[in-house]
């Protein structure tokens, strides 16, 4: 019965209003009782969902509005205000379906992001045949083909076509990216032009779109602090309200004013301003590729004065490229790089994979060779031995460990290549300095615009710390105006950095790749990760994660977190300030039953109306991003 009648709320609130309206109708013409007879049974048919959801709560031993409502409705049936009985009743249903509507529109962001979920693929069977399936069928290892207009079901890796792909779902950006043989595509993208096929990789619930989406579900449901706080404030406020009326009844011998006091007191507004802020600023995070886990991380991400970076990847586009090799004691260049290309293989440092990456380029086998002896030695580079051949492959510190005597000669070539911007690796083999890789990265395109925004915001600070030499470093933090910078750091210095920061009394969020700054991410206030497309790592450890790479999108997230935390505050101070005018009003004889019930309702639609410009919020900024301008070249 209960499912029925919430089922037909709608429908119960229709006909009620058409009940009172008859009502009134005869009133006018003077026939006052069928007019009571309308409003009584206007206000038995709107009282039933009220009650029940009453009864509800009072079953798990709460004090909810309708309760109130309920008290109140009873109370005007006693003496005999059938009008205001009846008003009550509909203006609560059809308040409550208002708030329903305008609370989907809170989560539309939400509901695109689920409406764009694959249904079907088409996958190539053995035969050479294909078949479409429903996109839970898909197997990883199923060859999956992805015409122009579809949609690609699945994370993989393209194996054959190439295709210009909508990857708004995941990464908040409108410009297509071009995908060939051998990149990764995601679930939830589009194929605009193109033909590709892809070996499904993940599927599923494992899938990248289905990811977000359940972590966006999640950050929904999450609360804030000021929540946390409403929610107890609730369980106090609104038995207190009933203690109230009985003492307004008791002082005045009035029990019209009293029920009115009681209805007039319900804190609606008050419990749904900031839950619904929260929806629509998380939602308007995920519309533009930024994802916050949260509302209790809104709260702190808009309380953060300083910032710190990691360089490589971060404020850099993390794809360096060798732009030099320079050798020494008569060493050959090709046969260097070989050798050291060959040890890299077994390190993840992204340095490490570029030489590999050039290497492989140049033509250069890497497979033949027998790798002995291999260490990776964190922050400062790896030693092995290759061919019979020992290596160390590094930084200075890497040297002077391994007692690798560095000649004046390579050292000021050094410096030049990290004063012009590249990471100098030094390399030495059968213990003498046999040559210097040099390795360069790009400034993001966007970087100084971010960190001007974000200043503007209130930002206080901004540090960039890195396991790069000390002139690289300086090279960035020049071009981009930062306060500080630290140099030739390990993870654990980076850990201790963001340490001191929070007991000097900053409130500190760290930029990372999310893996390799992992403890320095998580020893922040707020952890922000570069998502690189949506890696599992950096969605499940960071509290905020950038899905397309981009710094305006960090500071499209800093700027949103600040507004949704004032949207609340608004929320708060509406709900507040009109109850407390309405309790005045009704206690100075002003405010009367059924006109108080629809300053209540209007007063909880417009704290929803204006979270709903959480939705639009920063939208023009985002859209109108310029397109990337050339900065000068700076390395990690």
């Amino acid at each position: 019965m209960i499912k029925t009648v919430n089922q037909h709320k709608q429908h119960i609130t229709i006909l009620s209003g058409a009940l009172i309206a008859i009502g009134f109708l005869a009133g006018i013409v003077g026939n006052e009782s069928f007019k009571d007879l309308m409003l009584i049974i206007a206000t038995a048919i709107a009282s039933v969902p009220i009650f029940i959801k009453a009864f509800q709560a009072l079953r798990m031993k709460a004090f909810s509005i309708d309760l109130l409502v309920s008290i109140a409705v009873i109370g005007a049936l006693f003496i005999g205000e059938y009008t205001e009985s009846a008003v009550v009743t509909f203006l609560f249903l059809f308040g409550d379906y208002l708030e329903m509507k305008t609370l989907e529109k809170t989560r539309s962001s939400l509901k695109e992001l689920v409406d764009m979920a694959p249904q079907e693929a088409t996958v190539m069977r053995a035969n050479g045949q294909t078949e479409v399936i429903p996109v839970e069928d898909v197997e990883e290892g199923d060859r999956v083909v992805i015409r122009p207009g579809g949609k690609v079901p699945v994370d993989g890796e393209v194996v054959s076509g190439k295709a210009s792909i909508n990857e708004a779902a995941i990464t908040g950006e409108s410009v297509p990216a071009a995908k060939a043989v051998k990149d990764k595509v995601f679930s939830g993208t589009i194929v605009d032009n193109g033909y590709i096929e892809i070996i499904a990789e993940k599927v599923g619930d494992d899938t990248t779109f289905a990811k977000i989406i359940e972590l966006v579900e999640e950050a929904q449901e999450s609360k804030s602090k000021a929540e946390k706080f409403l929610d107890k404030f609730a369980n106090i406020y609104t038995p207190s309200v009933v203690v109230l009326s009985l003492l307004v009844l008791l002082v005045t011998r009035d029990l019209h004013l009293a029920i009115t006091f009681l209805v007039i007191a319900c804190p609606g507004a008050l419990v749904i301003g900031a839950p619904v802020s929260n929806v629509a600023g998380i939602g308007n995070g995920a519309k533009h590729g930024v994802l916050i886990k949260g509302g209790e991380i809104m709260d702190k991400f808009s309380k953060v004065d300083t910032l710190v970076f990691d360089k490589t990847g971060t404020l850099t586009k993390g794809q360096p490229e060798v732009t030099d090799i320079h050798t020494f004691n008569n060493a050959n260049r090709d046969k260097l790089l070989q050798l050291v290309a060959t040890a890299e293989t077994i390190s993840e440092h992204h340095l490490g994979q570029t030489i590999v990456k050039e290497a492989t380029q140049r033509g250069m086998d890497l497979s033949a060779a027998t790798i002995e002896d291999s260490e990776v030695i964190k922050g400062n580079g790896l030693i092995a031995t290759v061919n019979g051949q020992s290596i160390a492959a590094g930084n200075r510190k890497l040297m002077e460990a391994q007692q690798i005597a560095i000649p004046q000669e390579a050292e000021h070539y050094a410096v030049s290549r990290e004063k012009a911007g590249n990471s100098a690796i030094f390399v030495s083999l059968n213990g003498e300095l046999a040559g210097l890789i040099s390795i360069a990265d790009q400034i993001r395109d966007d970087a100084k615009q971010a960190l001007s925004q974000m200043r503007a915001n209130g930002i206080k600070k901004i540090v960039m710390l890195t396991g790069d030499n000390r002139h690289t470093a300086e090279a960035v933090a020049t071009e981009l105006g930062l306060d500080e910078f630290h140099a030739e750091l390990l993870p654990e210095n980076k850990v201790a950095f963001v340490q001191q920061l929070k007991a000097d009394g900053h409130q500190v969020a760290m930029a990372g790749d999310g893996i390799n700054d992992a403890p320095a991410i998580a020893t922040a206030d707020i952890g922000l990760a570069m998502g690189e497309g949506g890696t599992d790592v950096s969605m499940e450890t960071a509290d905020v994660v950038l899905m397309a790479d981009k710094l305006m999108q960090f500071s499209h997230a800093y700027s949103l977190s600040k507004a949704t935390t004032r949207n609340m505050k608004q929320n708060i101070l509406i709900a507040v300030g009109v109850v407390f005018v309405l309790l005045i009003g009704v206690l100075m004889g002003n405010v009367h039953l059924a006109a108080g019930m629809f300053i209540h309702e209007a007063s909880v639609l417009v704290v929803i109306l204006n979270a709903m410009r959480l939705i639009g919020f920063n939208r023009k900024k985002m859209q109108s991003i310029q397109q990337p301008t050339q900065h000068t070249v700076e390395a990690q």
